[in-house]
């Protein structure tokens, strides 16, 4: 059992019966009344963020987590089938599980958090940013450029993203993976 001082970011717990990572925390020392914990969980098995306050001292049961590598494969529908870089087995997860399903592109190096007693895989940590293809965007309208001015663009993994008027299709672009933001362009 864990208290409320082992709070950290990845941390992965118990609470109400399903299977939480701390995505952020604050420690809260207010001036009248007991200290607590401020902190933004979400659900390994649905996905769901909730807000969450623990008061000091609160016990925690934590999950014991191992990260994996594993390479995006292909997918059918909402199942994703991905490998493991150092055994090469298998193993095919659903959507709800993915923070960026839609920038996956065939071949990407995710992290697959596992629970340590069951090999049970939890979530997939995408990395910070991805490098894609614009698919097809329109062209830029000149003169439209007095404020930070954005079109859509669709990318090659069929994901939409806000780009600036003179990203044009072709060209490579990094999107942050968690906000789905466009980043810079990346020059050939």
């Amino acid at each position: 059992m864990a208290s409320t001082s082992d709070i950290r970011n990845g941390l992965c717990i118990v609470y109400n019966n399903d299977t939480f990572k701390i995505i952020e925390f604050q420690h809260v020392k207010p001036g009248k009344g007991p200290a607590f914990v401020r902190t933004k969980l979400k659900s390994l098995t649905s996905g769901k963020v909730i807000d969450n306050t623990f008061s000091a001292g609160h016990k925690i049961e934590e999950v014991r987590v191992e990260t994996r590598k594993y390479q995006y494969l292909y997918s059918e529908g909402d199942t994703f089938h991905f490998m493991n870089t150092v055994d090469y087995d298998q193993i095919t997860l659903e959507k709800e599980v993915l923070d960026a399903p839609d920038l996956l592109k065939e071949g990407e190096v995710v992290t697959v958090i596992v629970r340590a007693e069951d090999e049970l895989p939890l979530a997939v940590e995408m990395p910070l940013s991805v490098i894609l293809e614009v698919t097809h965007t329109e062209p830029g309208v000149k003169g439209n450029t007095a404020t930070n001015a954005t079109k859509p663009a669709t990318v090659e993994t069929g994901a939409r993203v806000n780009v600036p008027l003179f990203i044009n299709e072709g060209d490579k672009i990094k999107i942050t993976t968690e906000k789905g933001q466009y980043q810079e362009r990346i020059k050939s």
